[in-house]
């Protein structure tokens, strides 16, 4: 049974920093893709960055690029996201996802985990 586990989400004003991880367990990590999405309240479910199977590509979305960082521990089945200067408009629930591909389109995500909030105040 392939599980993606998320923690670390929480509130935190403006300029904060929080770090959220991803524990996996029931297929190979090292054998994925890894990647993390978004989704605020009445949006679609965005890309937030992918990182490769072992981590010489990453890739951003604009939005968060210079203030997200994606890396992943594959001797742990670890990946995490330290978020730096949040914003308010940062506010969603956080999730991670494993695929065959290196890519930033959601349905190409195999798995998925039950996301974990992030809530950032003004």
């Amino acid at each position: 049974q392939v599980r993606l586990v998320e923690s670390g989400g929480g509130l935190v004003q403006a300029g904060g920093s929080l770090r959220l991880s991803c524990a996996v367990s029931g297929l190979i990590f090292s054998s994925y893709a890894m990647g993390w999405f978004r989704q605020a309240p009445g949006k679609e479910r965005e890309f937030v960055g992918t990182i490769s199977r072992s981590s010489g590509s990453i890739t951003y979305a604009d939005s968060v690029k210079g203030r997200f960082t994606i890396s992943r521990d594959n001797a742990k089945n670890t990946v995490h996201l330290q978020m730096n200067s949040l914003k308010p408009e940062d506010t969603a629930v956080y999730y991670c996802a494993a695929s065959t591909s290196l890519t930033i389109i959601t349905r190409q995500y195999n798995y998925w985990g039950q996301g974990t909030q992030v809530t950032v105040s003004s």
